[in-house]
Formats: structure tokens, sequence, C-alpha cells
């Protein structure tokens, strides 16, 4: 079984802090690129944040720069999104995806989660 499940979504207010969790099983997870994305209604997805397979490099969004933080531990294969400063337009559906790359970001990505919901409002 291939899977990858993401987790900590809810409700925020603005300002406020939420920690997403990504966990894979099913694949060599520390061959494995792992990138965030998001989605809002009538919005294309879009990359936020992404860490490379062995070296840990790392890539964010400019419209979450000094505000998320990504993070692995291979042991646990589980990479972490750690959102701080909330705002109302980092709502949206985030997925997390896979893809056996040396490069920092999924490209397409081999395998995505279902998916977890971030919704900031007052």
């Amino acid at each position: 079984q291939v899977q990858l499940v993401e987790s900590g979504g809810g409700l925020v207010q603005p300002g406020g802090s939420l920690t997403l969790s990504c966990t894979a099983s099913g694949f060599v997870f520390n061959y494995y690129a792992i990138g965030w994305f998001r989605q809002a209604p009538g919005k294309e997805r879009e990359g936020v944040s992404c860490i490379s397979s062995r070296v840990s490099n790392t890539y964010y969004a400019d419209s979450v720069k000094g505000r998320f933080t990504i993070s692995r531990d291979n042991a646990e294969n589980t990479v972490y999104l750690q959102m701080n400063s909330l705002k109302p337009e980092d709502t949206g559906v985030y997925y997390c995806a896979a893809e056996a790359t040396v490069s920092i970001c999924p490209a397409r990505g081999n395998y995505w989660g279902q998916g977890t919901q971030v919704t900031v409002s007052s």
C-alpha cells in the first residue's frame, strides 16, 4: 500500500498557528522530495513549501516566507509544515506530494495525499 496522509488542519484565527503533518507508507521515504501544495476554491493549486530527499534543502513560496517552516523526520516517515502568523489568504486545502527526485520540489508528484482543510477566519 502506497499512502500519504495529511493531518493537522482546522479552523484558526488570523495570527494563529497550525502544524500540518504528512506521513508516508509503502515507499522508500528517504529517496523522495516532499512538497506541500494548497488550493482555494476558484484558484489554481499553488506550491507552498518543499524539502529535498537527503540534504533537506527547502523551498518556500514568497507568500509564506518567514511564516512557514518545513521539516522532515525520515525515521518517522513524516514531513511537517509549521505555519505561524496565519492570514485569511492561507485558507485552502493543503496537500502533500512525494516524488523520487533530487530536486527540492516534486513536479507532478508520484504520490498525493487526500488533503487537509485549513481555514483562517475570525
